[in-house]
Parts: structure tokens; C-alpha cells; sequence
């Protein structure tokens, strides 16, 4: 088997590509990882440098591929390691570059190992993971990080003496629902009244809310949802790295994937959300809005979807990280999880301690979450596919 290191994916054919990435986990298609990069989202500016890694076989065919890049800095990673790099500079010693396999800024769970069906499963993932600690080690570089890994995924890179690091997210869980009435009778009375009381806040200011694919949105309205994700990041601090052009060739090239939320007052777009549909699951992503209604937040970003999934089957709802909030409106505390190969043995320790006492914390606060959930009777979870 043969690894190498390409700096764009546009060098590889896309079908070969996603015929790897078949699970279907919209984020690592080959049309939205291209779009990202032709676009300059990633690049040399944000400081996300593409150095994917292909395993072909002898004859030249795609057996396996990871999505990796060489950063300088840990913006938009959403597994945060801010603290570190401080620690690494204070020692006097450079926490940048790094290497990082994720999707940029997507705090999404998925594989990062993508392995064709027909291949062997564990001696491609063993080939990439090895190539890519090949690739740190030649490099010189403090780190690496593999991020929003799914189990099996998790499983291979532990095996190698990776350091796993737990976060918390909160999803919803569709079991079965056949609408909205349905989910809500499900939870208590005292939170059923309050999500009903939010979206009749909605409805009482006179506010539509209407839902398109990709190829449904007008230029206008491209347009005007693009104002609104900037002005979430001008508000509350940050970088719009997600150009318009981006988000239109998403549109075009996986419109099925494609899924945006717009409220309309007195005939405006006042506010609009953009999700991503996978196979089973339905990713929240980004938001905005132009002036201050009651509860539209809530609208636009959680109900909207959960409505959505009910009524095309999705099995998932994940609205984005963090938002305890989140709970009383019926998202479980999920965990999500990293592994990390630390360079210098003195930091590696450190971390791994650090690392050890945050799992139990954030357990015992998901334990504590857990005993407030909106539900009536416990609900089992149903496992993710993608």
C-alpha cells in the first residue's frame, strides 16, 4: 500500500473519493471539502493548509483517504486547546504548527478515516494513522489531532497509544415521531408548555418561516442569508470565514444536502439558519438575524429542525456544540470525543493527566444534566449511523 500527501482534493476524482466517504456524513463529501478550498475558506489566510493522505493500492486504486491539515493557530476546531498553546509558550516553546484531521469549522462527529467497503479495514486505517504520525514526526510539528471522531475511528487511533480527550454536545433523537405534537407529548407538562409558549411568541409576531434546499434559494435570498452569518460573527466576535460563493456552490453541487431555514417579517427575511443533511442526520450550523424577536432563536434553529426530521425520517438533530439550553427543549447530553498525539514527553504527560480528571468532570456533569431532561419516562438513544 502506498500513502501520499496532496495539498488540494481537487486532485483526486470525486466519485473515487466518495465511494470512500459513503457513510453519508454530508461534511465529507468531496463537493463540500472542494468548495472549501476553491473558495479560500481554508487556505493559507485562515491558516488551514490541506495535506490529505491517500492509500491506494499497487495498481493504483483509492483504498483509503484522510481529510488533514497543517494549521498555525486553533480557530475553528471547537475542541479547544487554547490552553495548551499558552502552556507550550510560556515553556518557551512553539505549540504551532500543528496537524489537525477535522472538518474545518464543523464540530461534527464523523469518520476521518474513510476506507473503501471492499478493502482491509484495519490495514488501511493502520496505514493512514501511521503515515500521518509519519508526516507530524518529519515535520516537526508540536501535535496532532484527529477531532469529532466516531467509535470505530476511536478505536483504531487508541489502539496506537493515542491520548482521547471527551467533550459533551446535545442531540435530539427522533423515535419515530409522526409530528411535532407527538415529540412534545413525550415531555413534561411544565416544558411542553414552554416550547409552546416560544413558538406561539413566533407566531404572534406575525413571523413566517419557510424552508428551502439548495437549489431553491434564490440569489437574493443567498444574499441576504450570507449578511446574516456575518453579522452573527460581527456581534459576537470572530471570523466569517465562509464565503457567499461557498455557500452557492453547495447549493449547486449537493442541493439535497442542503437545507436553509428563513423567517420572513412584513415581507423581509429578518433572520435564516443553515443546516446539512446528512443520510440519517440533520446538522445545525450557522445563524443570524437583523433585528430581536422572542424566542425566533429557538424557532429557526432547534423546532424547525425537529420538525424537519420527523417529517423526512431523519433520525438525528445536531444543532452545534455547546447550549445547555438545549436540554430543556429535549436535546441529550452526548458525548463526543478526540485523540491527540502529543510530540514532547514531559507535555504529553501533563495533558494526559489534564486529560484524565476532564473525562470524570465531564461526566459527572453529563450524569447531572441528565437527571433534568424534559422527558417523561427514559428514552433510549438510538445509535448514530454516520
Amino acid at each position: 500500500m502506498n500513502c501520499t500527501i496532496i495539498d488540494q482534493i481537487s486532485s483526486v476524482d470525486a466519485t473515487e473519493w466518495n465511494q470512500l466517504a459513503s457513510d453519508g456524513n454530508p461534511f465529507l463529501r468531496h463537493e463540500f471539502l472542494a468548495a472549501l478550498e476553491q473558495h479560500r475558506c481554508v487556505g493559507e489566510e485562515f491558516g488551514w493548509l490541506p495535506q490529505h493522505i491517500l492509500a491506494k493500492d499497487t495498481g493504483g486504486r483509492l483504498l483509503g483517504a484522510m481529510p488533514l491539515y497543517l494549521k498555525d493557530n486553533s480557530y475553528g476546531e471547537f475542541v479547544f486547546d487554547w490552553g495548551w498553546a499558552d502552556a507550550y509558550h510560556r515553556a518557551g516553546l512553539a505549540y504551532y504548527p500543528k496537524l489537525v484531521s477535522a472538518i474545518p469549522y464543523t464540530p461534527a462527529t464523523g469518520p476521518r478515516l474513510l476506507i473503501a467497503p471492499n478493502a482491509d479495514q484495519a490495514q488501511v486505517a493502520n496505514s493512514l494513522i501511521d503515515r500521518a504520525l509519519s508526516l507530524a514526526d518529519s515535520s516537526q510539528v508540536s501535535s496532532l489531532h484527529w477531532l469529532f471522531t466516531n467509535a470505530k475511528d476511536s478505536t483504531y487511533l487508541e489502539s496506537k497509544g493515542l491520548l482521547t480527550r471527551t467533550g459533551c454536545q446535545y442531540h435530539w433523537h427522533n423515535h419515530n415521531y409522526e409530528n411535532f405534537e407527538e415529540f412534545l407529548a413525550q415531555l413534561s407538562s411544565r416544558k411542553r408548555k414552554q416550547i409552546r409558549r416560544e413558538r406561539r411568541h413566533v407566531a404572534d409576531a406575525q413571523i413566517t418561516l419557510k424552508i428551502l434546499h439548495g437549489n431553491q434559494v434564490s440569489e437574493a435570498q443567498l444574499q441576504q442569508f450570507h449578511h446574516h452569518y456575518q453579522s452573527t460573527f460581527h456581534r459576537l466576535g470572530g471570523y466569517a470565514t465562509l464565503s457567499k460563493a461557498f455557500f452557492a456552490q453547495i447549493s449547486q453541487t449537493m442541493p439535497e444536502s442542503v437545507v436553509f431555514v428563513f423567517a420572513d417579517y412584513n415581507n423581509q427575511h429578518v433572520a435564516s439558519a443553515f443546516c446539512v443533511r446528512g443520510t440519517h442526520t440533520l446538522y445545525g450550523r450557522h445563524w443570524g438575524c437583523d433585528a430581536d424577536f422572542h424566542s425566533l432563536h429557538f424557532e429557526a434553529c432547534y423546532y424547525q429542525g425537529i420538525d424537519y426530521c420527523i417529517a423526512h425520517g431523519l433520525q438525528h438533530f445536531e444543532p452545534g456544540a455547546q447550549g445547555e439550553h438545549k436540554v430543556s427543549r429535549g436535546f441529550v447530553p452526548t458525548a463526543t470525543y478526540s485523540q491527540h498525539w502529543i510530540q514532547n514527553d514531559q507535555f504529553r504527560s501533563v495533558i494526559a493527566e489534564f486529560l484524565q480528571r476532564e473525562q470524570q468532570g465531564v461526566h459527572h456533569y453529563m450524569e447531572g444534566l441528565r437527571e433534568h431532561l424534559p422527558y417523561k419516562t427514559p428514552l433510549e438513544t438510538p445509535p448514530t449511523a454516520e
